[in-house]
Parts: C-alpha cells; sequence; structure tokens
C-alpha cells in the first residue's frame, strides 16, 4: 500500500514537471515567429518587446509583493521550475533580453538564426530530455545526451532552412548544443541567440 502511495505521487509529480516544461518551452517555441515580424516591421517589433519585458518584471515584482496580475501571474505560476517558487522567475526575462540582443546586434538572417536556435534546440532539447533521457551527461546538472542531440538537430534544421550551407549548419549546431549542455541556469536564454547569431554572422562572409 505504501508503495503504491510512493509511485502514485512520484508519479504526479512527474507528470507536472511534464506540464510545465510543456507550458515553459510553448513559450520559448513562439519566439520562432519573431524572426518573420522583424522582417516586417523591425522597429514596433523590438520597442514591443521592449514593453512586454517591462511589463512582465513589474508583474513579477507585484506578485513578490502578493499583488497578482491575473493572466501573468497564472502563467508563471505554472511555468516556473521548483528553484524558483517564491522567487522572481528570470527565464522570461533572460529569454526577451537575449532575442533583443540578438536582433539588434546581427543582421536579420543571422539574428533569425540565433532565434530559432533558442526557440527549437533550447526549446526542444529540455523536453525531449525529461521524457525520452536515460543517459545523464556527467557535470551538467542534470543534462541528457537525447537533449543534447535534440539541440543539435533541430538547430542543424532551423539554421539549414535559413542559410542553406550544411557545413555551416553543422558547426552552428554543435555550437548549440555545447553552450546548452553548460549548466548556467537561464542566462543560456542570452547565450544562445547572441552567440549563434555572431557565429552565423561570421560565416555569412566566408561563404
Amino acid at each position: 500500500m505504501a508503495l503504491n502511495l510512493k509511485g502514485g505521487i512520484a508519479l504526479k509529480q512527474y507528470r507536472n514537471s511534464i506540464l510545465k516544461e510543456l507550458v515553459r518551452k510553448s513559450i520559448h517555441m513562439c519566439s520562432s515567429f519573431i524572426p518573420f515580424f522583424l522582417g516586417i516591421a523591425y522597429v514596433p517589433v523590438i520597442v514591443i518587446l521592449c514593453a512586454l519585458l517591462i511589463f512582465y518584471c513589474v508583474s513579477e515584482l507585484l506578485r513578490l509583493k502578493g499583488v497578482e496580475l491575473p493572466v501573468v501571474a497564472k502563467i508563471t505560476a505554472v511555468a516556473a521550475r521548483k528553484r524558483d517558487e517564491n522567487k522572481f522567475v528570470l527565464g522570461p526575462v533572460t529569454l526577451v533580453i537575449g532575442i533583443i540582443m540578438s536582433a539588434l546586434l546581427w543582421n536579420l538572417p543571422a539574428a533569425s538564426i540565433g532565434i530559432y536556435a533558442l526557440a527549437f534546440g533550447d526549446g526542444l532539447a529540455s523536453l525531449c530530455g525529461k521524457l525520452f533521457g536515460r543517459i545523464y551527461i556527467p557535470f551538467t546538472h542534470g543534462k541528457t545526451a537525447a537533449g543534447s542531440l535534440t539541440c543539435f538537430f533541430a538547430v542543424f534544421i532551423s539554421s539549414f532552412c535559413v542559410c542553406r550551407n550544411a557545413a555551416v549548419s553543422f558547426f552552428l549546431a554543435l555550437a548549440a548544443m555545447i553552450i546548452e549542455v553548460i549548466p548556467m541556469a537561464d542566462l543560456d536564454n542570452v547565450f544562445i541567440p547572441v552567440v549563434i547569431g555572431a557565429l552565423a554572422q561570421f560565416f555569412q562572409g566566408c561563404i
């Protein structure tokens, strides 16, 4: 009886963690639409992203003081990791900062590759790692081989769709996989789009 109870609790916790990961990574993958909108209205999109960043930060500060904005607070509660409980949830902040920095620093094709790497590479890596990961990579705080391989192939495919160069796409995918596997909490949301965008722009001058 006790074993069944423990098993049921563990299963419920696993399902909750998968649900949270789905919500968080769905937000990640929604950022894949941003390059399209940047191509249509660059300045307005940057302004909107900055406004959303400020709005979210205010919402989080209010939440920590006990004042919740209905929709934002609910999404944050559903998506927050265990380590974020009763803390300022930093993930959405670094996500938007990474996208804005990539868009400001690099030309649109390179920025698009960087943002796609964040949306699909980082977005799918964690989800697939939780669902299918069995082999854990040492010294990475729980990163899995399945997650890293998912990141590699997601970035390779999304990069190739933009640059149409298999060798460049392979190198960008490898770089993204290495960044993603380094345990740096939410800062990978900044490093992935900025670094991959920088490498993509560098290789544009070489091909």
